[in-house]
């Protein structure tokens, strides 16, 4: 059997931001495009948090923006089912995670699968989930950094596209770290994206190739 292979589009790309609090890779994506580095355009961007700031700021720079209250679905996949008829209305072609903090259905990630990113404050596949500043301080590891990777059914699995690494000093706090740490995230998101409306990401099993 055959490993699966995708190769991302090279087009000028549309792109819903998925937020739930206040977006600042959002702002380094839409930084990137207003300075034409990205071929694409923000087409949406979503909450799951009608007071995420991060809509805020995407009202001021005159996107558009939606909030759907998870609340007022009766399931979680009813609540993204009509996520999925909002993107799909506006022929999204990527979905840029940035801070979204509800973990999404097997459904729902299959049905984006290739078409949907994420970044994480940690070199994965090391120290996946949430408090990962923490748990690198308490394990002493040297390194740290971030990852940027392709959404899958396994909560921060997916395949790797960027990463970047920061050292780990001997008097950080997890704020320090942190704010180390999002310097990069800001580099290797947006440069993500425009990697992949470039259509330069392949994508062969587990391994993100870059031509």
């Amino acid at each position: 059997m055959s490993e699966e292979v995708f190769v991302s589009p090279k087009k000028k790309g549309k792109i819903a931001v998925f937020l739930s609090g206040r977006g600042s890779n959002f702002m380094a994506i839409h930084d990137a495009i207003l300075a034409g580095k990205i071929n694409a355009e923000i087409a949406l961007v979503f909450s799951d948090k009608k007071d995420a700031p991060g809509l805020r700021i995407a009202e001021e720079r005159n996107l558009e923006t939606l909030f759907l209250d998870p609340k007022a679905y009766p399931s979680r996949e009813a609540h993204e089912k009509a996520v999925t008829q909002e993107i799909r209305k506006r022929d999204v072609d990527l979905v840029v995670l940035a801070g979204y903090m509800r973990i999404l259905s097997p459904s729902f990630c299959n049905e984006l699968k290739y078409c949907m990113m994420n970044i994480h404050p940690a070199l994965l596949p090391s120290f996946p989930g949430l408090h990962v500043q923490k748990k690198a301080l308490e394990w002493g590891v040297k390194y740290s950094g971030a990852t940027v990777h392709f959404v899958t059914v396994d909560v921060d699995m997916g395949p790797i596209i960027l990463q970047a690494v920061v050292p780990v000093l001997q008097d950080d706090s997890e704020e320090t770290l942190s704010e180390r740490i999002l310097k990069e995230e800001h580099k290797i998101y947006p440069e993500s994206v425009r990697l992949y409306f470039e259509g330069k990401l392949e994508v062969r099993g587990r391994r993100v190739f870059i031509g």
